[in-house]
């Protein structure tokens, strides 16, 4: 098989264009210039045995700066909008971060199997319900998962800054994919069933990441079970 087709760009929200941009460079690149981030360089051994544990903890894909800025520069994809909500920079290396990490920001501070069991209780009081996760329902307690926040110290702009409570399609794709690792089988299926009255959207850039993630990374792994049991 050929080099994957790039992903077009504008399509969906800049975070989906960033990161399916981000795993096609590093396919697309073979692995010039692109690493598991987790993987540490051998010489570093001897010098770092404490720091190295939290090191090797973080999961994700890395591309240097100046690789990720090419890409992203023309497309008008601002990196400073996406550092520390899907992406992570240090030392002039830029990491994706993993959909684990990204689970306090969607969820909170409650556990995934609490989030879940929020989702299907609220499908059970409004099938209709949308699950944008910042809609509330009168007289219902909805399904939540927290705005994204920058972890830098910095301001964002009024045109940058994410609205309180609004989540992407990225968003809820990553949520959808904790869902399933966590084996919240009835809140993924509400879940899926309003993503797929929504928009195509979601089963779009579902599919397109499916095609861009590593074969044989856990997360590409994540989403074509979660592919899987989308609603026929």
């Amino acid at each position: 098989m050929g080099s994957p087709v790039a992903p077009r760009a504008g399509a969906l929200e800049e975070d989906a264009r960033l990161t399916a941009l981000f795993l096609w460079t590093l396919q697309s690149t073979k692995g010039n210039g692109g690493k598991i981030a987790e993987e540490e360089p051998e010489d570093d051994e001897e010098t770092d045995v404490e720091e190295e544990s939290p090191k090797k903890k973080k999961q994700g894909y890395s591309l240097i700066f100046d690789v990720v800025r090419c890409f992203a520069q023309p497309l008008g994809i601002h990196l400073p909008e996406g550092e520390g909500r899907v992406i992570e920079t240090e030392k002039g290396v830029v990491r994706l971060l993993s959909v684990n990490e990204r689970a306090k920001q969607l969820f909170g501070e409650e556990s995934v199997s609490v989030a879940g069991f929020r989702i299907e209780e609220q499908a059970r009081r409004d099938p209709q319900m949308k699950f944008d996760f910042a809609v509330r329902s009168e007289g219902a307690i909805a399904p939540e998962i927290k705005a994204r926040r920058p972890r830098k110290k910095r301001e964002l702009t009024a045109e940058s800054s994410p609205k309180a409570g609004v989540t992407t399609t990225l968003d809820r794709i990553h949520a959808a994919m904790l869902l399933q690792a966590s084996g919240q089988t009835n809140a993924l299926q509400a879940l899926l069933k309003a993503e797929q009255e929504r928009s195509p959207d979601f089963l779009r850039l579902a599919n397109t990441l499916s095609a861009l993630y590593p074969k044989t990374s856990e997360e590409k792994r994540l989403l074509d079970a979660m592919l899987l049991a989308m609603p026929r």
